[in-house]
């Protein structure tokens, strides 16, 4: 049995923006997700995902013919993108299927679906080991976007991120600020379809002249920053950006105006996880609000 893995992801910086040739932080999460593999000789794709609490949560099977067509009988929506990705794979690999044989693939989540870490991105990338092709491809013929997720989960430490005439650039950073006992990072108690605030963010920016050198500045500002106020005035600039961008409202002004600290949307602004800065006191704040799942920085990251 062979067996892969990849990191989550955290995008700190220059959410949306990436996209079109920003500057972004973004750090690899201690969270992440395993692939086992087992060959068989039955031509069929033997799929199980199982979630970080251990229980089955899809399985299909996957029909490999004499033509390498794949097929299965499950008509799920899930088991229709399985498709595609396998067909993606094929297509990078042709000799992957060619002996006609099939694998038991097991997928192993270590975070709830819900978090936003990147069940797809972790995916993606083990896949991609697994049949030794480029991830940056296989995640362009499938599900999209910037790739920075890929990028983080193959790295061990924060990364600055960048597409540069649509190839990704990924430079190695420490991001570790004196400060890190004051950040921590809190769920929205929702899920944010990234795809969905990807289009709607190309709706909007689709006729505009996008230079980004203000937020490139705020992005290194941040990484080098060793100063909590500084920091956190960075970030409420950062909000405002992005919020002009976008045109939605930040989110402290939007859910939590009375809030000492500072707050930053993190990747799709409306769901999964937050940046907040502050102290003990502070998650209890949240927690009065209804946010239970906040972790500190040295529990989420890398």
């Amino acid at each position: 049995m062979e067996t892969f893995y990849s990191h989550g992801k955290l995008l700190i910086s220059s959410e949306y923006a990436v996209l079109d040739g920003a500057i972004a932080l973004a750090l690899p999460t201690k969270f992440g997700q395993s692939l086992d593999v087992e060959s068989n000789s039955d031509n069929t794709i033997h799929w199980k995902s199982i979630s970080n609490s251990g229980n089955v949560w899809f399985e299909a099977e996957f029909i490999i013919d004499t033509t390498l067509k794949i097929s299965s009988k499950n008509t799920s929506n899930i088991a229709v993108r399985l498709v595609q990705v396998l067909e993606a794979l094929q297509q990078l690999n042709p000799t992957l299927f060619e002996a006609h044989k099939g694998y038991t693939l097991t997928t192993t989540l270590e975070f709830p679906e819900n978090w936003g870490l990147g069940s797809s991105s972790t995916l993606i990338n083990n896949l991609a080991q697994w049949a030794q092709v480029d991830a940056f491809k296989l995640l362009e013929l499938t599900f999209g976007g910037s790739g920075f997720d890929i990028a983080c989960a193959q790295q061990d430490t924060g990364i600055l991120y960048q597409l540069d005439k649509e190839k990704p650039t990924v430079k190695s950073v420490d991001f570790s600020p004196p400060f890190l006992d004051a950040l921590f990072f809190v769920h929205r108690n929702q899920k944010q379809n990234s795809r969905d605030g990807i289009r709607s963010y190309k709706t909007l920016t689709a006729n505009q002249s996008l230079d980004f050198s203000e937020l490139n500045s705020l992005t290194l500002d941040l990484l080098n920053c060793s100063d909590l106020k500084n920091f956190e005035s960075l970030i409420e600039q950062h909000e405002r950006y992005i919020s002009t961008l976008i045109q939605q409202p930040p989110l402290k002004e939007a859910l939590f105006s009375d809030y000492k600290g500072a707050i930053k949307s993190l990747g799709a602004w409306g769901g999964d996880f937050f940046l907040a800065t502050g102290d003990p006191s502070s998650i209890e704040y949240f927690k009065s609000k209804g946010y239970k799942t906040i972790l500190p920085f040295s529990e989420m990251i890398l």
